[in-house]
Parts: C-alpha cells; sequence; structure tokens
C-alpha cells in the first residue's frame, strides 16, 4: 500500500498537500484534488487514521467493548450478532470504523480489562478513539458505569449509563412483555408463568415487571412458583420449563424472555408428551430467525435489531462531532402473533 509521501511525489505536490485532501479538502482547489484522489485510490492509499484524528481533533475509530471470552457466551446470541450488523453498517455508511478492543485474557497484554476500566479509558485516549460502544456480557455494569463517568463518548446498549456524555439504547422491555402476557389472557389463559433472564440484568428485569404488571391489569394473582430464572439460552428454558411441568398445578402457558428460552421449553412440552400449543401456549421475546422456523411457529416480541445497533452509531456519531447527548433511547418492541399460543383447550 502506497505512503502519503509516494502520492505526493506521483502528483507534483507537498505531503501537506495530500494530508489536505484528505483531512481539509475545502482548502485544495479541485483540479489538485481530484488528482490526488484518483492516484491514491489507483494504489489503495488510506490516510492514517490516527494521525487523521490528531489533525482533525476528530477521530473515525469507534471502540467496542465488549468480553467475549469463550466461557460468557454472550457472543454466541444471535440477537447480538444481528444487532451488530446494524451498528458497524451505520457507521461505515458514515465513514467510522468498529474495533474490537481486547478483553479476557488478551487484556494483560494492553493493560485494560473490565477489572479494571482506567486501562480501557486510557486506551482510548492513547489510540485517539472517538468512543466507546458497550455491550455488556453478563455482569460488566459497574465497569460500564465508570467509562461513563470518564468523559469519553459512550453509548450502551442494553445497560443503563449515566454520565456527562454517555446514553444507552434499549428497548421497551416492559412493554413487550405486558403485551405478551396481555395476548395470553386475552385467550382466556389464567395460569400463566415466566422463564426469566438473569436477575439482575435490565432487560430481564424490565420484561418481569412487564409481566407482572399484565397479571394485576387481568386481576391475576403472581405466583411465585410460575416465576422460574434462565439465563437466555435454550438449555434453561428446558430445565425452567421442566421445574414449571413438575407443580401440583403446572401453567397452561409460559412467557419466555427469549425465544432461545422459548425453544427450549418447546423442547421440555415434547418430552413431557404434551402438544404446543393445545396443552401449553409458549410465548418468546427477541423475534431471532428459529422463531419462524421451529414448528409450531413461535409467537413472539420482536425487537428492531438492525435499528438497535444504527440508533447506537447515531447516537456515538452525534456526540463525537460535538452534539447533544441524548437522553436513552428505547425502541418499541411488537407483538408478533404465530401457532404457538392458542385458546385453552384449542387443539
Amino acid at each position: 500500500m502506497a505512503t502519503g509521501r509516494e502520492i505526493a511525489q506521483l502528483c507534483g505536490v507537498s505531503v501537506a498537500t495530500v494530508s489536505r485532501v484528505f483531512n481539509q479538502p475545502e482548502t485544495v482547489n479541485e483540479e489538485t484534488r481530484s488528482r490526488v484522489l484518483r492516484v491514491a485510490k489507483e494504489l489503495d492509499y488510506r490516510p492514517n487514521e490516527s494521525a487523521r484524528a490528531l489533525s482533525t481533533k476528530q477521530s473515525t475509530m469507534i471502540g467496542l467493548v465488549w468480553d467475549t471470552d469463550h466461557r460468557r457466551p454472550g457472543w454466541r446470541h444471535p440477537y447480538l450478532q444481528d444487532l451488530l450488523i446494524g451498528l458497524k453498517s451505520a457507521l461505515s455508511a458514515h465513514g467510522y470504523h468498529l474495533l474490537m478492543l481486547a478483553t479476557s485474557g488478551d487484556a494483560r497484554e494492553v493493560g485494560a480489562s473490565l477489572a479494571d476500566p482506567v486501562g480501557y479509558v486510557n486506551m482510548t485516549r492513547r489510540h485517539h478513539l472517538g468512543g466507546l460502544v458497550l455491550i455488556d456480557s453478563g455482569s460488566d455494569a459497574e465497569a460500564f458505569e465508570a467509562f461513563a463517568q470518564s468523559g469519553v463518548p459512550c453509548v450502551a446498549l442494553d445497560v443503563a449509563v449515566d454520565g456527562p456524555r454517555a446514553t444507552y439504547v434499549t428497548s421497551d422491555n416492559f412493554g413487550g412483555a405486558r403485551d405478551a402476557v396481555r395476548h395470553l389472557v386475552g385467550l382466556g389463559h389464567t395460569r400463566i408463568a415466566t422463564i426469566t433472564g438473569p436477575p439482575g440484568n435490565q432487560p430481564s428485569d424490565a420484561r418481569v415487571s412487564g409481566y407482572r404488571a399484565a397479571l394485576r391489569e387481568a386481576g391475576l394473582e403472581s405466583r411465585d412458583e410460575y416465576v422460574v430464572s434462565g439465563d437466555f439460552y435454550r438449555a434453561s428454558g428446558t430445565a425452567a420449563t421442566q421445574r414449571l411441568l413438575a407443580l401440583e398445578s403446572p401453567p397452561t402457558a409460559v412467557f419466555a424472555a427469549s425465544d432461545e428460552m422459548a425453544v427450549g421449553a418447546l423442547l421440555a412440552a415434547r418430552a413431557a408428551g404434551l402438544r404446543v400449543p393445545r396443552d401449553l401456549a409458549l410465548v418468546g421475546f427477541d423475534d431471532i430467525e428459529i422463531a419462524s422456523v421451529v414448528e409450531p411457529a413461535l409467537t413472539t416480541v420482536a425487537q428492531d435489531k438492525p435499528g438497535f445497533g444504527v440508533a447506537a452509531a447515531k447516537a456515538i456519531m452525534a456526540m463525537i462531532t460535538g452534539g447533544e447527548c441524548e437522553g436513552p433511547l428505547v425502541l418499541p418492541a411488537r407483538l408478533v402473533v404465530r401457532e404457538s399460543c392458542g385458546a385453552v383447550g384449542d387443539g
């Protein structure tokens, strides 16, 4: 790949002129600018991002803080994969680049870990990153608060943070869960259980609150034995459903806080000789791809996964360019009715 000096020599201009073409194009006449850009494209020249950040006082590099340790399964969840596609696409469309920062075992090499978020903040400044996108892997909320207070532009995904240049993006988890349970109530179900995500996780807690709110609206009792914790993954959905079906008065409907757990619930119901939805109605949350391809297809609460990433990208870009830091961005969640839930006793 060519250097800026080589581009300057081939175009008969100074290195400073080449730099201005990429950093302050309005200061270079059109003929020279076109010549430099044409030669740069032919030789696959790319300006040094760190030097460019120093020159323009504005970085196009965004750090992604996400602990992808193999012992923490969050990175494998289909929901997060779709979200990242939206984030990266939106940043790329505006000339920004997403850089995953070293985490877990690699963190020792760079002096940064979520146990010591100061290392990440120092890395951000050392590499002239414009800001940070934060994805929680299960127990990172405390570290994210430190990031938010650092003054570095930060956008967290599904973690409430508060700071001078920090905000977060989430879905209407409460409203989505409430709509799911309202739907089951409308079908005549009165014994409705829920499989939650990990306690203390913001989306999980909001979905439990929505579940309880819908029961109160319907005048139904919230029974402790009908609230079973999971971890958003399939195996926990299976184990939780086995517990629920073993109760003296098992539920006729289950609202699972993720589609993965709802699929696990479906497998447990089949293993117990039950038919969905005749013997057990199921509703999930997320609307990942598997929700529409299992049989019966899952009724679920859809999150705008690409839109989630786009909202995060817009927020971080606005802060980098000096715009105001918006308050929490809450995206709507939408009930998608399919075949996995029906009226009580329907065959």
